[in-house]
């Protein structure tokens, strides 16, 4: 363990942590910094000096000690300091009295001897107003009306440390807006009353009272819009600012008189074809009265008059929109009834039809003089399914799949209804959308898909989809192949169906997955006479392997998560085949076969050394296959000598050996690969001669 630290100071700026600073000790990788407080304490592991304890009670002493840390262990606790929190902030309750006063106050805070809280405005101007005092409220006065000021405050303690510190903003309530104007819009019967801003008001609220009636308007800007006033009518509107602090006075009252009421009762009579007599009733105030008639194609004619009726003339085929106006020295009355009159329409032309979806077409046409709304009924299927609009489009939703419909298209007029004579036009909606009942897996690479026909002459189209691209098969019954789906890959499967009429919406997606992929490369390495590794390449797809060595004399298997293997209980001189199974990771398997793999020969037993004479010696052993040769290697600091016996015997002779050495000897065997002959002498056991 590292050597115990020495603390150079240890000091607390905030109520709720103590920092420590101590020299480093070589060797040590961290430190464990300890605050004590009576039989409770905290502890931090922290990287170098200085460090922070945290989670502190305020004003509390602390002992404090340091820790070295390294691989070896802890050292014993640093002398220990004593250490006390500073005391915590007082939490402020701020809200302002009027719009040049805030009053401040808050809860005691423990072992604090008083309190020290500043007043500023946040913007930087004026001077910064501060107080010292015991109590726990105070009054700032004086101040600047809707000013944002920042509250700064301490307590200290008896020794007049301070301590943590309270920061608020406070904003004054502001003053009352000056020069409110009035702006009244005798057309859409509003006015807009707009001020000077006053300094520090978030929001105004414009009160626009007549008699027992009152409208309000609130806005953050300096203006304001005041609908939905009465005509012929006295108001008296006047401002309040407000802010998060408050409100200022209202302003004084600014009177508003309105224009005249729209005229009411306003008939339309075709006395006589061609002729319209428009009348209404007489308005108190009206000086005199304007009235318009308009018809669909533009052209619009006026009539003055002090009277209470009109004569104007008409054609047919068209829609007239009448109104009358009253006007007086404030202006022009609001816009009353419109009456329309409309001659009998004609039916729709150019009808176009155009498919949205499988269920939902939308249908246009060419306006029709005359008509004030359309009809569009669909009638088929289980029933009719109908729009109302005023446009010459509408769109016809939740219609039935693969069904035919009759769309007729009528135009009605309020005044003289619809006209029936409107022919109907033949459409049919897309084919329903298929239902996928069951995918099949007829190969490694084929699946086959079905589903619900549920159209009639419809060409249905299946898609897998995937990382590895996409897959399609076609089909008018209720099944298709997906052919030559890549190995250990994930695909979403999906069906549409398709007919003159458009196509479907997709059915819903079913998940697929191949079986993985046979790893391409397998290396077979031999380590010891009974132990083989195998490796291989990623399959893809595959999370586990189980490799599998096979012969008559038995069996070794290995499954991993991983490309290699060790595999043990190899018998010697024996030919396995060799094979894999990838496995994904729902469980699909693929079984992998591969070339076979033969062992290396056994080793000779009951190897015996005998001296011919003072240079040479005699190698006996027991052959473990008569139809193995073997090869005795002698190794030694002054030279390596061998020989190799005729093929059946199991002896040889090694002559002119130095004497005076210890020579290390191997028999092995010797096997035929290819153009060369391999020796398996790390294998097998050795025998030492003097």
């Amino acid at each position: 363990a590292p050597d115990i630290p020495v603390i150079d100071q240890a000091y607390s700026k905030l109520s709720n942590s103590i920092t420590v600073e101590w020299r480093a000790v070589p060797g040590a990788t961290n430190y464990l910094l300890t605050a004590q407080d009576g039989d409770s304490f905290i502890e931090t592991i922290v990287k170098n000096s200085p460090g922070t304890v945290t989670g502190l009670k305020p004003a509390t002493l602390y002992r404090i000690t340091v820790r070295s840390i390294n691989s070896g262990g802890k050292s014993q606790p640093s002398s220990f300091r004593k250490v006390k929190t500073v005391l915590a902030a007082p939490i402020l309750s701020v809200h302002s009295l009027s719009c040049d006063s805030i009053a401040v106050s808050w809860k005691a805070v423990h072992m604090a001897a008083g309190f020290s809280v500043s007043l500023m405005r946040s913007d930087g101007l004026g001077r910064m107003l501060k107080q010292n005092t015991t109590n726990t409220s105070l009054i700032f006065t004086n101040l600047d009306p809707g000013a944002l000021y920042t509250i700064k405050a301490y307590a200290w303690n008896a020794n007049g440390m301070p301590g943590d510190d309270f920061t608020y903003n406070q904003r004054t309530s502001p003053n009352a807006p000056v020069d409110v104007k009035v702006a009244f819009n005798s057309g859409a019967l509003r006015a807009v009353v707009s001020w000077m801003p006053t300094e520090g008001a978030l929001t105004y609220s414009v009160t626009v009272s007549s008699g027992l009636l009152k409208l309000r308007c609130n806005t953050s800007s300096a203006s304001c819009v005041v609908p939905s006033l009465q005509c012929s009518s006295e108001y008296y509107v006047s401002v309040t600012a407000y802010n998060d602090a408050g409100s200022s006075k209202p302003t004084d009252a600014v009177s508003l008189k309105t224009n005249p009421c729209a005229p009411v009762n306003i008939s339309i009579e075709e006395d006589e074809p061609g002729h319209l007599l428009v009348s209404w009733s007489n308005i108190s105030l009206g000086h005199y009265y304007v009235v318009f008639v308009k018809s669909d194609d533009g052209l619009e004619v006026h009539c003055n008059t002090s009277y209470t009726q009109c004569h104007f003339q008409s054609d047919c085929g068209f829609t007239y929109f009448i109104s009358v106006f009253a006007y007086n020295k404030a202006g022009q009355s609001p816009l009353g009834d419109v009456f329309n009159y409309t001659t009998a329409p004609c039916c729709p032309s150019d009808f176009r039809a155009v498919f949205m979806s499988s269920d939902t077409v939308r249908v246009s046409w060419a306006p029709v003089r005359g008509a004030d709304l359309y009809e569009t009924r669909a009638a088929g299927g289980s029933g009719v399914v109908l729009c109302r609009d005023t446009a010459t489009a509408c769109t016809l939703s939740a219609l039935q799949c693969s069904t035919p419909y009759n769309i007729t298209v009528y135009s009605f007029s309020e005044a003289r209804g619809s006209n029936t004579s409107c022919a109907p036009q033949y459409v049919a909606t897309a084919p329903c959308s298929p239902e996928i009942k069951n995918i099949s897996k007829e190969g490694l690479s084929v699946v086959s898909v079905q589903w619900q026909p549920n159209n009639e002459e419809a060409t249905y189209v299946v898609t897998a989809r995937g990382e590895a691209g996409l897959w399609h098969c076609t089909s008018t019954r209720n099944s298709c192949t997906l052919m030559d789906l890549p190995c250990g890959s994930a695909f979403s499967v999906s069906a549409i169906a398709r007919s003159p009429a458009g196509q479907s919406f997709p059915s819903y997606s079913i998940p697929l997955e191949t079986a993985p992929c046979c790893p391409s490369d397998l290396i077979l390495t031999q380590v010891t006479q009974s132990v083989t590794n195998i490796s291989w390449s990623v399959g893809r797809g595959a999370q586990t392997y189980v490799t599998t060595l096979e012969s008559p004399k038995g069996q070794a298997k290995c499954h991993t998560l991983q490309t290699y293997c060790l595999l043990g209980c190899i018998t010697c001189g024996t030919n396995y085949t060799v094979s894999l199974r990838a496995i994904s990771e729902t469980g699909l398997t693929s079984s992998c076969t591969y070339k076979g793999y033969s062992s290396s020969a056994c080793c000779p037993s009951g190897v015996k050394l005998y001296r011919l004479s003072n240079n040479g010696i005699r190698v006996f052993w027991r052959a473990s296959d008569e139809t193995i040769n073997y090869k005795a290697d002698l190794h030694g600091s002054k030279g390596n000598f061998s020989c190799t016996p005729s093929l059946g015997l199991s002896h040889c002779d090694i002559t002119k050996i130095p004497c005076g050495d210890v020579y290390t000897v191997v028999v092995a065997p010797v096997t035929d690969k290819g153009p060369k002959l391999t020796l398996f002498s790390s294998f097998c056991p050795k025998k030492i001669y003097s």
